[in-house]
């Protein structure tokens, strides 16, 4: 059997149960989003984004990530469904949890060894990036 050498092969390998989605505050913000209790995450096109949204079920856990000049993890949510019914898109529904107790900045996640393989600093433009156990930990740390 042979391994892979890609950066990704940990995230890859197991099923995800954490996730990190990114936006712009200013379009829709942890705010926002705590407001609402609850709203559909769409606007989402990358295809590797969109791969992860399909993995999603109930329960999924995530962190809220504010992108452009905030650079910010600001809180938490979870998946309440997933219809795959879209062709293009599945319709992920999904509720606010709290805000992190520290957030944590892009730097502060660039220095933490623990992402040193992650698509969140090597792909930098994806909305959706899967996160392992460790990670999630980290941001609740």
């Amino acid at each position: 059997m042979e391994v892979s050498n890609s950066p990704l092969f940990a995230y890859h390998e197991f099923r995800m149960t954490y996730f990190l989605f990114k936006t712009e505050p200013d379009v829709y913000s942890f705010d926002d989003f705590l407001r609402h209790k609850e709203t559909i995450w769409d606007g989402v096109t990358n295809p590797t984004a969109v791969k992860h949204l399909r993995e999603m079920k109930a329960g999924t856990k995530w962190i809220f990530y504010h992108t452009g000049d905030e650079r910010t993890a600001v809180g938490t949510g979870a998946v309440v469904s997933v219809d795959p019914a879209d062709p293009k898109v599945p319709v992920v529904r999904v509720k606010a949890a709290k805000r992190l107790k520290h957030p944590k900045t892009l730097g502060d996640i660039k220095s933490e060894p623990l992402f040193a393989k992650s698509p969140l600093v090597l792909i930098g433009r994806l909305s959706v990036v899967p996160l392992t156990q460790e990670q999630w930990d980290w941001f609740l740390g």
